[in-house]
């Protein structure tokens, strides 16, 4: 049984073992126009082991010619191999090759790597997730002794940071947060003024849209940290779906949209470049190392039509694989058309909205069958009473959420779009958006000038409860004095959106201008520390510390910098785990805070228990046995004229809601036959008025033996 298990795990680490000792191409793009040999496919493949580099290549010719071909290997903008031979020679004899037939042609061979090159190539390339290294062959005719054709190909050894896993666990990151405020509010329902759990999900989605929206910028991203941002693409509403791009492409085909190369279609018999080198899709990358055969059968049918139809911006080469990034090629790589983003972003938001509401409604009829046939909580009595108010408060806090990526999605249609009709929604959806956020700011403001006019502060936004059922949403994390930063946290999500979309191909201007952000914004969390909650203060200013410490490593991927690949690379693993870092500590106390909830007795259960208690003692006093009543703290001052309704002529004396006795002007007569207060000097006033109502006579009631008074 024991070698049989130690079997299974030999298993398991050998397609490892055999991925990191390997260095393949995938994909390729020319580098050249006008090339008289139309490459279709090229494939080349090093095994470290054997020290052997295997070549395929297949193409078509126009005329039968003898060529000389050159193999050039760069690694992090570094050329680190290159090799010229003559494929009639006799060191590396390819009879395809010799010389190339006219029409179609196909050659491959092998050829050994010296060992003194072989031994440049450092261990880590071979476990380096997205190698950022190229491979590169050019055919020379001998008889014009001018090149014929040039192909470029990407380097993989099989490792990647797109991996399907994290796209799940940052999904379920999210749920879980979700889930865990929905139980929150639960917890608290009917009690106002209390803060939101922290981290919450508007917290971690505002997180992953940072990291997502970091992957946008038009800077030379090395392909490591590229891949790494595309994991939380998910998060922008970019969700690859065959079948609604092709419904999104027919509504722009009848609406002034251009198909030709902006479709699914095109996607899909293509392969995606850029204006410097070929990008192809990592997901493609993982699944040529692991299906080599059928990878290579896609390469043959598909690069036909790329290598026409992207000749003309192929022309120039790059040294290293990193690529000015952009929405477009962004997009793209997630088999999503740029001219189809905003479409797309909007069908995925109206399918949220549908399940939310179709979701609120089921629990409606759930608790209305559970109060015909049972006793429902009160706990769950508002939520049965207020649903459509759940639902509006629900819709609004995921527009609030979505705000920055929307006003990004909206602007960048707005410039790139084709479509009258996409450009129109996206027109009315922006507006309609930031008139709703618009709305309930105004609103805010004039309910707290309003309470800060009549009570000399905005206490009331978090204690009156309709206030706080309808508007707390926008301010629940903070604090009484700072009510009012949700308005500034709107308009960085607003300019922070316009930045991105439209600056799109100016690198610096969007570093620079989103750094100034994130920095404006750090400052203001700083010197107002808002936050209502110790975890909620450290989790948001640590957010915000790294996204400014991001952007400040974004700067590095700027071309005008001309830095070198190796510090890009460097740049980019660094950026990695330190997002990595904040996006596991994120998780871990989402964990730790459904943990407390579930274990630890709810903090506004326990306070009323207590108040209720409270009320029971200060029942059973008598004015020989009053135990601490005198130790109880006083009232606030607001209470007093509540306290006002209270009959202090004896002291168990129960509330009277009954108007004060009219009195002849001037009269100053007392009636009482003692004057006693017990205890509540506090509450005491000193007019003729009061002093009369509370020792008159006929304002006593009579009490039961043993109760009161000594008669």
């Amino acid at each position: 049984m024991r070698n049989f298990i130690w079997a299974l795990l030999g298993l398991a680490i050998v397609p490892q073992a055999l991925a990191a000792d390997t260095l393949s191409t995938t994909g390729f793009s020319l580098c050249m126009t006008d090339s008289a040999i139309n490459v279709q496919s090229m494939d080349v493949t090093y095994t470290r082991s054997t020290g052997v580099v295997a070549f395929d290549l297949a193409g078509t010719n126009s005329v039968e010619q003898n060529v000389t071909a050159t193999i050039t290997v760069t690694a992090y903008g570094n050329q680190v191999y290159s090799k010229e031979f003559d494929p009639c020679g006799s060191e590396i004899h390819v009879d395809e090759l010799c010389p190339i037939p006219e029409g179609t042609f196909k050659a491959s061979g092998t050829m050994d790597v010296p060992s003194e090159y072989a031994s440049q190539i450092p261990a880590i390339a071979f476990t380096m997730p997205d190698l950022d290294g190229q491979a590169k062959l050019v055919l020379t005719s001998e008889q014009s002794d001018g090149d014929v054709a040039c192909v470029v190909s990407q380097l993989s050894n099989g490792h990647t940071t797109n991996v399907a896993a994290v796209k799940y666990v940052s999904a379920g990151i999210a749920a879980g947060a979700l889930a865990l405020s929905g139980v929150s509010a639960l917890g608290s329902a009917g009690t106002a003024g209390t803060p939101s759990s922290s981290p919450g999900f508007g917290d971690v989605m505002g997180w992953f849209h940072s990291m997502a929206t970091n992957g946008m910028l038009s800077v030379a991203y090395p392909t490591v940290y590229t891949s790494f941002t595309s994991n939380f693409m998910w998060s922008t509403g970019l969700v690859p779906w065959a079948s609604m791009q092709e419904s999104i492409d027919n509504f722009r085909e009848s609406t002034g949209g251009n198909l030709t190369t902006e479709s699914y279609a095109y996607l899909m018999n293509s392969t995606v470049t850029s204006s410097s080198t070929s990008t192809n899709t990592t997901k493609r990358s993982w699944d040529y190392t692991m299906e080599f055969g059928k990878m290579v059968a896609r390469s043959v049918e598909t690069s036909s039509d790329a290598s026409v139809s992207n000749s003309s911006s192929d022309s120039t080469e790059s040294s290293s694989s990193s690529t000015v990034s952009s929405m477009k090629e962004v997009a793209q790589e997630l088999m999503v058309p740029s001219a189809n983003v905003f479409m797309t972003v909007l069908l995925i938001f109206a399918i949220v909205i549908a399940v939310v509401v179709v979701g609120i409604l089921l629990v409606k009829v759930i608790l209305e069958l559970w109060a015909l046939y049972g006793n429902i909580p009160n706990k769950l009595s508002d939520f049965r009473k207020d649903y459509w108010g759940l639902m509006a408060r629900t819709i609004t806090n995921m527009i609030l959420v979505l705000y920055s990526i929307w006003v990004l999605y909206c602007v960048y249609q707005l410039r790139k779009g084709d479509s009258w009709a996409a450009k129109l929604l996206a027109a009315i959806t922006l507006s309609l958006f930031t008139a709703l956020l618009l709305f309930f700011a105004i609103r805010i403001v004039y309910m707290a000038r309003k309470y800060k006019k009549a009570e000399g502060d905005t206490s009331r936004l978090y204690e009156d409860k309709e206030t706080w059922r309808k508007y707390s949403l926008f301010y629940d994390n903070y604090k009484k004095d700072f009510w009012w930063l949700f308005i500034p946290v709107i308009v960085y999500a607003l300019v922070k959106g316009c930045i991105i979309a439209g600056g799109e191909g100016h690198g610096m201007f969007q570093s620079a201008g989103q750094l100034t952000c994130e920095i404006l914004l750090l400052g203001l969390l700083v010197w107002s520390r808002p936050y209502a909650t110790k975890a909620s203060m450290g989790i948001n200013i640590a957010v915000q510390v790294v996204r400014v410490l991001s952007i400040a490593c974004v700067l590095v991927f700027v071309e005008e910098l001309g830095l070198s690949q190796t510090t890009k690379t460097v740049t980019g693993i660094v950026l990695i785990v330190l997002q990595s870092t904040l996006t596991a500590v994120l998780a871990i106390l989402i964990a730790v805070n459904a943990f407390i909830t579930c274990w630890r007795e709810n903090p506004h259960a326990k306070r009323r228990r207590e108040a209720e208690k409270a009320n029971r003692d200060l029942d059973d006093l008598t004015p020989l046995d009053a135990r601490d009543s005198l130790l109880i703290d006083h009232p606030q001052r607001k209470e007093y004229a509540e306290m006002s309704n209270f009959n202090f002529t004896g002291p168990y004396e129960s509330y009277r809601d009954e108007p004060k006795r009219a009195r002849s002007p001037g009269s100053t007569e007392h009636h009482g036959l003692v004057h006693n207060d017990y205890g509540v000097a506090h509450a005491r006033s000193t007019s003729p008025d009061s002093h009369h109502s509370r020792s008159s006579i006929e304002g006593r009631r009579p009490t039961a033996p043993g109760y009161g008074m000594a008669i």
